[in-house]
């Protein structure tokens, strides 16, 4: 596992400080909530009638003047935009940088198989995003405790499992496409995370779309469906899986039989 501790070394300095904004930005949320509660029911009968605009982001279904409400909306974005770009910057860097750095030369004549390189590789990264959600779990919880809210569990639960869920296929989707480059690009990383947010905004406003669902892992993510159903939708979740799987067994196919310069 020397390579596990090598990665998450190098990792350590951009981990923190996605980390620190998140959480940090989840807590001010929470923090703010009291001071707007007595507003926020005429905000949410105002929302309701904004059309389109509202059921893009799904405030038409949610009551803003009540925490998950509240939550799922505002923090909702902040988790999911905030996981999704430092998700898709790890795993579009995480194979790539090796040739950008001149390191991977260095890295294939020591006794390790490829295989071996691409697993442990794939831990670091999973790793990351493990810490990253504990931290930010911690973090959320002590918020909401300071403001004496008791919220639902289940729902509260439910949204930070899809919200982690969310980050591992967009790092696993960025995994695979790692493997395709040489010198690397964070912008492609962003562009994905990007994507995958607009293709969910699309698939709201018109049931025409709805098949855009099954491409986003952003579909799974839905506050107002996840409020009101208490659990996630599993047929977004089973393409989720595929395309998951899809981008690692991608990486590893790829990576294995690449030339390595």
């Amino acid at each position: 596992m020397t390579l596990v501790k090598h990665e998450l070394k190098q990792g350590k300095p951009a981990l923190l400080i996605w980390t620190a904004v998140i959480a940090f930005m989840l807590a001010v949320c929470i923090l703010i909530y009291p001071e707007m509660e007595t507003q926020m029911n005429g905000v949410s009968a105002m929302f309701a009638e904004m059309g389109s605009f509202s059921a893009a982001f799904g405030m038409d279904r949610l009551n803003f003047g009540e925490f998950m409400g509240f939550f799922g909306v505002e923090c909702g974005n902040v988790l999911g935009l905030g996981g999704a770009f430092f998700a898709a910057l790890t795993g579009i860097s995480i194979l790539a940088k090796e040739e950008k750095e001149q390191t991977a030369e260095f890295l294939l004549t020591h006794p390790v198989s490829r295989k071996q390189i691409l697993i442990q590789k794939l831990i670091s990264m999973l790793l990351q995003i493990v810490i990253l959600n504990l931290i930010i779990i911690a973090a959320a919880i002590l918020s909401i405790y300071a403001i004496g809210e008791k919220p639902d569990v289940r729902s509260l639960s439910l949204l930070f499992l899809a919200y982690f869920l969310l980050q591992v296929e967009t790092a696993a989707v960025c995994f695979g496409i790692s493997a395709f480059l040489s010198r690397g690009s964070l912008g492609i990383g962003l562009g994905m995370a990007a994507l995958f947010y607009f293709l969910n905004i699309i698939a709201n406003l018109t049931d025409k779309a709805g098949f855009l669902k099954y491409i986003t892992p952003f579909g799974y993510t839905e506050s107002a469906d996840i409020i009101a159903d208490k659990c996630l939708n599993t047929g977004y979740l089973s393409a989720g899986l595929v395309f998951t799987v899809i981008g690692i067994g991608t990486g590893f196919f790829r990576y294995c039989k690449k030339d390595i310069l």
